[in-house]
């Protein structure tokens, strides 16, 4: 399964179908880093770069690389930043049955740990997110059975309270992939591609099981995981064929 979905991304056209609206572009030189291949994430001081296997660790100003993770991972797939550590959503894609978790990684010890062990996940885990009161998690399915990938809105300790599919608009444009990376903007969510350079901007719905699709947007980054920039107000993705991480401002 994981060859066949490699080999349709290597040959996927180059775009959205959908219509796109400006959106983000990139600024600055980005930073080179052989880990950009999962996803990016930053705070005023550091950069952290995700791969399959690690989080490592640059600091800002510099482009320096100050430390990698050594423990274990198998599939890390998204970098989220909270009270001063790095929230990665983590599976063993393209094994079954599935497992995901959330894993945390301390850049202080430069440990990567186990937050969250999701035991019955309906899915593999893409991307994971707080909003200060509940996390949001995506669980991705792929090729024939991408449609069924939800997102999951869960309470303190883990107690999902809501689940919702992804509109066909959407789920139609992801070239037999899935929801790639993710972050709340406002009100709405900001949804990235696996491969192309778009972002959905999608709404909760007030009452149903779908989210809604309000605007597709251009953006710099040739899909995987993003992240709010919290010294620009933009954003952090990555460019995975460049290995480079990559900084987008809103166009104006």
């Amino acid at each position: 399964m994981f060859l066949v979905s490699l080999l349709l991304w290597t040959a996927a056209p180059a775009e959205s179908k959908l219509d796109l609206k400006p959106g983000w572009k990139a600024v600055g030189d980005g930073l080179k880093s052989e880990h950009a291949t999962q996803a990016a994430a930053a705070t005023d001081a550091h950069v952290f770069v995700v791969s399959s296997t690690t989080v490592a660790m640059y600091d800002r100003a510099t482009g320096k690389l100050l430390a990698a993770s050594k423990d274990k991972a198998e599939h890390l797939n998204s970098a989220f930043v909270w009270k001063g550590k790095v929230y990665c959503a983590h599976s063993n894609y393209p094994k079954t049955p599935e497992t995901s978790e959330i894993r945390i990684y301390d850049p202080e010890t430069n440990k990567l740990t186990i937050f969250h062990d999701f035991k019955t996940p309906p899915g593999s885990l893409v991307w994971n997110i707080h909003d200060g009161k509940n996390w949001w998690c995506c669980f991705a399915h792929y090729q024939a059975d991408n449609a069924k990938t939800i997102l999951v809105k869960y309470a303190d300790g883990f107690k999902e309270v809501q689940r919702w599919t992804f509109p066909k608009t959407v789920v139609d444009d992801w070239d037999k992939m899935s929801a790639s990376g993710g972050i709340w903007d406002g009100g709405t969510l900001l949804v990235s591609h696996h491969h192309y350079k778009v972002l959905y901007r999608l709404k909760v719905p007030t009452d149903g099981k779908e989210l809604e699709l309000v605007e597709a947007l251009e953006c710099p980054f040739p899909g995987q995981g993003i992240a709010a920039d919290p010294k620009t107000g933009g954003l952090v993705g990555i460019d995975r064929g460049a290995r480079r991480v990559v900084f987008a401002q809103k166009v104006k």
